[in-house]
């Protein structure tokens, strides 16, 4: 299976922009395969993740903001697993 990491290359906000790289990096630095999707490139993956996200991991109002993480179909995680990526290493790959 393939972990895909979903970001927004457009966000004006910095702290998605660092959580984003923050993912990235630690998925690079434990030589874990992934693919960055673009969901600001494609309205079609946008909605395959909100789809995707298990309803309790949902925020309360609003949509999932990125970035968000998938071992294939399963969902791994979102915006507020960097702090919890070694843990969650485990169980996404």
């Amino acid at each position: 299976m393939v972990v895909r990491v979903f970001v927004a290359s457009c966000s004006g906000f910095v702290a998605i922009k660092k959580k984003q790289q923050d993912v990235v990096r630690f998925l690079e630095a434990n030589k874990i395969e992934f693919e960055e999707v673009d969901i600001t490139m494609s309205e079609e993956q946008r909605q395959w993740m909100y789809k995707n996200i298990p309803p309790e991991k949902k925020p309360a109002q609003g949509n999932p903001l990125p970035p968000q993480i998938f071992n294939g179909d399963r969902y791994c995680g979102g915006l507020h697993l960097t702090g919890q990526l070694t843990q969650s290493r485990a169980a996404c790959h």
